[in-house]
């Protein structure tokens, strides 16, 4: 029930409530009111409107808000008109109040449902919209420990499965017990010794019913959960496709997904199956039930011990205890959907309740313009339990280059990721003239820094929109900056220029290419303090001139973290830091490491001089 109400939270606001309600309410009045006027009717056909001429009143009744009222005003009505059209206007009249009631019941069961439709989509939107924005908000340390097929899962298949098990439930959780409530309060006034008879049984179908339900949650949390990993193997074949191919996998990956492809299909099976039980089964108990009353009931009335109940009100009583079926079927039938339902809606809800732990703190200020030194004092990092930095310090003053190298796992790309708060130091302090990072917003902080990775992550969109990504420039400024990044004449080159569209993830473009709209997106940002990734370790000779002729030019007059894989690259940086097993082993310039005897640099630099004279 707590995951059910959470989830109509997102419903806010509820102003639609009393309107609903009283739709609701008429509906199901004018509905009950359909099959009391059966008794009239009955009477007229049987020749005995003596019973229910004897019990109206000489005059209209004051009025009261009762069952009773509404019997003495109709009887009233009936009374005249029987006295003054005869039984045939009398039949008249009464099908007359019949079709009015019929219709007014179905105009107030369409103006809640159309209420509620607007109810259904605002819940949706708000969920997949809260959601969507908790997991851009989580920090990158998240997404390590997550399956990304997972999270879309969530965000596409569970958040449809909260739409279908549980909003579209609601008309049945609110106005189905409501008219039962309604039948039941008439069915008493018109006898309480059948009705308490009728009450003895149902319990017997409900208990059923609920281990049904109970069953239905367990199988159902299998399920979403197989899908997650389904989608994970499918995302990860997307982006493997290449190597998957080329080592002959295909049979690999397949048997992957059949085995979670035939997991899924047995238990939405189990799911279906049992879900199918409740709504039969209930009708079942129910028309059980109904024989039972008609038998008790029966006997009653022919014994004389029914208690004034007449043959029609009787003929009445047991189909408007019929009616009950409908609604405890529909009921019945939405629990069992909820219980699906409330199994996708904890696995959105786990991730909305997930706090990013890399977040702006309370009154945290805005960092002010970059104007003389980054500074990393003692700063130690640990992913969990495992140690990856070790109490490092570091100066990179305005307009200075370092770069760091050393061997893969040494921490390059760690220390890099604490400047812009992708992470926050375990220990110790980064500062940004002499304001700790922590103590700034996320957004100050990160729009004074410009990121080129050695992955470029480019959008399946027009080359345009890429290179102009979350700014406000202008077609010459993208043009400029495409021309600092030496893309501009192999745009021009392309089919539709700057509206070309480059495919999933950059797909249509070479590793040359996209790099270089990665650098000129970073130049149109136009950044204080740049971070350079590895931006040429994956390209061919070719290429990587061109790409580092485009960084040289970004990175004039700039603050720039260069991770090199190549040390060519990096020969006029002001200082290298010489990272290994997390520590700072060596720093100086080129020349000076170099010549280093026996330093790590040296034999670094000597292994790569080595392998291009090879």
């Amino acid at each position: 029930m707590k995951t059910y109400l959470r989830l109509l939270s997102f419903a806010k606001p509820y102003n639609f409530v009393p309107l609903y309600a009283l739709y609701a309410t008429l509906g199901i009045f004018f509905g009950i009111a359909n099959f009391t006027l059966l008794i009239p009717l009955l009477n007229v056909l049987f020749g005995t409107t003596a019973n229910q001429t004897a019990s109206a009143p000489a005059s209209l009744p004051h009025f009261t808000f009762s069952i009773e009222y509404i019997k003495l005003v109709f009887n009233y009505y009936f009374t005249q008109i029987l006295a003054t059209y005869g039984k045939q206007g009398t039949l008249a009249f009464v099908c007359g109040i019949i079709i009015v009631s019929v219709f007014l019941s179905n105009l107030f069961r369409y103006l809640g449902g159309r209420l509620l439709a607007g109810v259904r989509a605002r819940v949706v939107r708000n969920v997949r919209g809260t959601l969507f924005e908790r997991i851009t908000e989580l920090e990158l340390g998240y997404f390590s420990g997550e399956r990304k097929g997972d999270l879309i899962s969530r965000l596409t298949n569970d958040v449809q499965e909260v739409e279908i098990s549980v909003v579209n439930t609601l008309t049945a959780v609110f106005k189905e017990p409501l008219n039962i409530v309604g039948i039941f309060v008439l069915l008493f006034s018109m006898s309480a010794r059948l009705t308490i008879f009728t009450l003895v049984l149902l319990p017997i179908s409900g208990g059923v019913i609920a281990s049904v339900s109970k069953r239905l949650r367990r199988q159902a949390e299998v399920s979403q959960q197989t899908l997650g990993t389904m989608l994970s193997v499918f995302d990860e074949v997307l982006g493997g496709i290449r190597v998957i191919k080329g080592f002959n996998a295909r049979a690999y990956i397949l048997g992957k997904f059949r085995a979670q492809n035939e997991l899924y299909s047995r238990t939405t099976q189990a799911i279906d199956n049992t879900r199918d039980l409740a709504s039969p089964f209930s009708e079942f108990a129910g028309v059980a039930v109904v024989a039972g009353l008609l038998y008790y009931g029966g006997t009653l009335v022919l014994s004389g011990q029914a208690g004034g109940l007449s043959a029609s009100a009787f003929i009445t009583y047991i189909i408007l205890f019929s009616q009950i079926l409908t609604p405890a079927k529909s009921l019945s039938g939405a629990f069992s959907n909820i219980q699906r339902g409330l199994v996708a809606g904890e696995r959105v809800l786990r991730v909305i309740d997930t706090e990013p732990t890399i977040r702006d703190r309370p009154g945290a200020a805005v960092l002010p313009a970059f104007e003389h030194q980054i500074e990393l004092r003692h700063v130690s990092f640990h992913y969990g339990d495992v140690p990856v930095l070790f109490d490092l310090n570091l100066t990179v003053k305005k307009g200075h280059t370092v770069a760091l190298v050393g061997p893969s796992g040494g921490g390059k790309s760690t220390l890099a990721d604490l400047l812009p708060r992708f992470y926050d130091p375990s220990s110790g302090q980064v500062l940004i003239d002499g304001h700790d990072v922590r103590a700034c917003t996320l957004h100050s902080v990160r729009a004074q820094m410009g990121i080129v990775t050695q992955e470029s992550i480019l959008f399946n969109d027009t080359i345009f929109n890429n290179i102009k990504f979350n700014t406000e420039a202008t077609e010459a400024e993208v043009i400029e900056a495409a021309k600092t990044a030496n893309a501009h004449e192999f745009i021009m080159a392309s089919p539709e220029g700057y509206q070309t569209l480059i495919g999933d993830r950059g797909g249509r473009l070479s590793g040359g290419q996209r790099q270089r709209l990665s650098i000129a997106r970073a130049v149109l940002r136009n950044p204080p303090i740049l971070i350079l990734d590895e931006a040429t370790s994956a390209l061919d000779t070719e290429s990587e001139k061109l790409v580092q002729e485009a960084l040289t030019r970004l990175m004039s007059a700039r603050t720039s973290l260069v991770i090199a894989h190549r040390l060519s690259t990096i020969r006029h940086a002001d200082e290298i830091i010489v990272l290994q097993h997390g520590r700072i082993v060596e720093r100086g310039t080129h020349d000076n490491l170099v010549a280093r005897e026996g330093g790590l640099y040296q034999r670094l630099s000597q292994m790569q001089t080595s392998a291009v004279l090879l």
